[in-house]
């Protein structure tokens, strides 16, 4: 039996995963809620899928963070400490990561064998041109997006769904944290 793939992404109302120039992580605006609910749901045992280039941006960023950053929040320290997989063709073990393994081939792939032989969740935090390849290769269950209140229309980087196959979304989830954040969990179904 396959298990649920969760691609869990941030973005900006303009479709950023990320923004240069002086935002920081989160763009500034988490709070309490979003924190807790971020170390809930990572809290629940899964185990996380990274393609390479996250991998990459995820350790070199835990490497340069002190214990009082923004990037070390209990739920990133936990999502680091859950066991993962990571997708590369140039990657070679060991990593950096507590309980990571490193296997080389096309992410679909993997990711199918994956779905059919573990037997807990899977999910990926970022990844995106990793995502975009699975969702539409029909491999994607839930695309839960953390809204951010904001629009990094000259300073945003990495747009989520740019290249992405066209998708019917159903909402199948939908919360407000701190007030103005908006997590939104979709069941994807390609578009045809």
């Amino acid at each position: 039996m396959a298990v649920t793939y969760t691609f869990d992404v941030f973005s900006s109302l303009d479709g950023f995963g990320a923004a240069g120039g002086d935002w920081t992580g989160y763009w500034g605006k988490q709070g309490p809620e979003l924190l807790a609910h971020r170390l809930a749901l990572y809290g629940e045992e899964q185990r996380m899928v990274f393609g390479a280039r996250t991998y990459r941006l995820f350790a070199q960023m835990l490497a340069a963070s002190t214990e009082e950053s923004d990037v070390r929040d209990p739920w990133v320290t936990r999502m680091r400490n859950m066991p993962a997989t990571v997708v590369s063709t140039t990657l070679e073990a060991p990593v950096d990561w507590p309980d990571a393994k490193v296997v080389s081939g096309d992410a679909v792939e993997v990711v199918a064998r994956l779905k059919e032989e573990s037997n807990v969740p899977l999910r990926s935090h970022g990844s995106l041109s990793m995502n975009r390849a699975l969702m539409a290769a029909g491999l994607v269950d839930r695309v839960q997006v953390t809204l951010f209140p904001v629009i990094t229309g000259r300073s945003g980087l990495d747009r989520v769904f740019q290249g992405a196959a066209d998708f019917d979304l159903e909402l199948i989830e939908q919360r407000t944290l701190d007030g103005n954040i908006q997590e939104l969990v979709y069941r994807p179904a390609l578009h045809v």
